[in-house]
């Protein structure tokens, strides 16, 4: 409800842009199309044949994301049988509210540099280490540490992700991208899982599965060396006054 009375979806709904603004937005936004399409014009077959470098990335993520948010509480819960489920909830708490300063953070520093490959890649090593050194420890303290690395990996890893393929895609070709990795690598977080439950049966502790998981950030990161070059090079916007 406060989305849809404060956000606005077009721009000439915006109320905090004057009529110039918004039309300086709308030249700018053309220029961008029109350079991506005299750059790279790709057909739907052509994306769904090559773009599988970010869809393996984002499997990668996915299963160290539902690591976090399906055993973070039965974590925290181990390391102290005096520990009600109040405290559990205050503790998991912490992860969240830092990752939520770090998207915005992280976010920021991309659009300044208008960079990606870094951007994307070092959260996802962050998040990886920490999620394979949470079976070192059992000290609380270092534990809920360690989840919070976590947390500010893989949510400070959206923003400049979601940013990549908009910047070499338009059209059709943008929407089929987007969807295509949204969806086939969400399969990330039924594989992440139950993969992680499988061996906690097995062995009678789930560090081993978080271990497993951690290990496929730092290879989803490894990827982005095969994304196209083009989707590292952000088309700079002109800030030249309007005069």
């Amino acid at each position: 409800m406060v989305y849809s009375l404060t956000f606005c979806c077009r721009r000439r709904e915006a109320k905090f842009l004057t009529a110039d603004e918004k039309e300086r937005i709308r030249e700018e936004l053309g220029r961008e199309e029109q350079q991506k399409l005299e750059q790279h014009q790709y057909s739907v077959f052509q994306l769904l044949a090559s773009e599988w470098h970010l869809v393996s990335i984002y499997v990668g993520m996915m299963i160290g994301q539902y690591a976090l948010t399906s055993w973070a509480p039965q974590l925290v819960k181990s390391l102290s049988s005096r520990y009600s489920s109040s405290i559990v909830g205050l503790l998991v708490t912490i992860p969240y509210l830092l990752g939520l300063a770090a998207v915005i953070l992280v976010s920021r520093s991309s659009d300044r540099r208008l960079e990606r490959r870094y951007h994307v890649a070092i959260p996802s090593f962050a998040g990886g280490l920490a999620l394979v050194l949470l079976g070192a420890t059992r000290c609380p303290f270092y534990s809920v540490t360690l989840l919070t690395l976590l947390a500010v990996g893989i949510y400070s890893f959206y923003g400049p992700f979601w940013a990549l393929p908009s910047e070499f895609l338009t059209g059709v070709s943008a929407a089929a991208g987007i969807a295509l990795v949204n969806s086939v690598g969400n399969l990330g977080g039924f594989v992440g899982p139950y993969a992680i439950g499988a061996i906690a049966r097995r062995t009678g502790s789930f560090y081993g599965g978080l271990a497993l998981a951690g290990v496929s950030m730092p290879v989803s990161a490894t990827r982005k060396k095969d994304v196209r070059d083009s989707s590292l090079r952000p088309i700079p916007i002109r800030t030249e006054s309007a005069d």
